[in-house]
C-alpha cells in the first residue's frame, strides 16, 4: 500500500489537550453570554410590566369620626386622621346624609398654614396670607386663588346616624382619629411663622 493511501484511510489525529481546553472555554463563554442576555431581558420585562400594568392605589376603608347630630348645619370641626392628615369637616345641610357634609384638608396649599371655617361668611379662611376658599374648597382670593389651587377633598359616609371618613386601610391599625379642641390653629407641614401648636384628644364612638 502506498504511503498516500495510508494517510487517506488512517484515523484523524486525536485533538491535543490544549485544543480541548479552548473548546470548553469557548462553550462556557457562549453559555455565560446566553445567561447574561436572559437576565437582562428578564429585568427589562419586569420594568416593562410595571410600566404597562402599574400597581393600583392602596386600599382604603372607613373610619368613624362623630355622630351625624354632633354638628349643626353651618358648624365645622377640625379632625386629624391616624396618619396625621388635618381635615375640616363642615355640615352644610340638615339632612342626615353624607351629602350634607364636606371634608376638606385644613392645610393651605400655598405655604402649609391652617385654614379654618368661617360660618358667618360661608368660607374657609387662611390667616397667613388672606387666602379664601369657597365651601367646596376652591380658592377664590389671595395667593392660592392666583395659583388656581384648591383644598384636597376627603370622601365621607353616613351610616346608622354615624359619620365616617375614608382613609388608607393601613391607617386603621394606627389607632383612632382625633378631634382638635384647641382654639389655636394646629401646625401644618409648612414653615410659616403663623403656625401654632395644638392639643388633641381622641373621640370615641360612644361620645355624643
Amino acid at each position: 500500500m502506498r504511503e498516500d493511501q495510508k494517510v487517506a484511510t488512517g484515523r484523524a489525529p486525536e485533538p491535543s489537550g490544549q485544543a480541548e481546553q479552548e473548546t470548553t472555554l469557548s462553550r462556557m463563554g457562549w453559555i455565560g453570554l446566553g445567561l447574561s442576555l436572559a437576565a437582562a431581558y428578564g429585568t427589562f420585562a419586569a420594568f416593562l410590566g410595571r410600566f404597562l400594568y402599574p400597581a393600583g392605589p392602596p386600599s382604603r376603608d372607613w373610619m368613624f369620626v362623630v355622630p351625624v347630630n354632633h354638628l349643626a348645619a353651618g358648624q365645622s370641626l377640625r379632625y386629624q386622621t391616624p396618619g396625621g392628615a388635618l381635615v375640616n369637616i363642615t355640615r352644610r345641610g340638615e339632612e342626615a346624609t353624607a351629602d350634607a357634609f364636606v371634608a376638606l384638608s385644613s392645610t393651605c396649599p400655598h405655604l402649609g398654614c391652617q385654614v379654618h371655617w368661617e360660618g358667618h361668611r360661608n368660607r374657609y379662611f387662611c390667616p397667613c396670607h388672606n387666602g379664601v376658599f369657597s365651601p367646596d374648597g376652591q380658592a377664590t382670593e389671595g395667593p392660592p386663588a392666583k395659583a388656581g389651587q384648591a383644598l384636597e377633598k376627603y370622601p365621607l359616609k353616613a351610616d346608622g346616624g354615624l359619620l365616617y371618613i375614608e382613609v388608607p386601610t393601613a391607617e386603621l391599625a394606627l389607632g383612632e382619629g382625633k378631634i382638635i379642641t384647641s382654639p389655636n390653629d394646629p401646625p401644618g407641614p409648612g414653615h410659616d411663622p403663623c403656625l401654632f401648636t395644638c392639643s388633641l384628644r381622641p373621640f370615641s364612638q360612644s361620645s355624643s
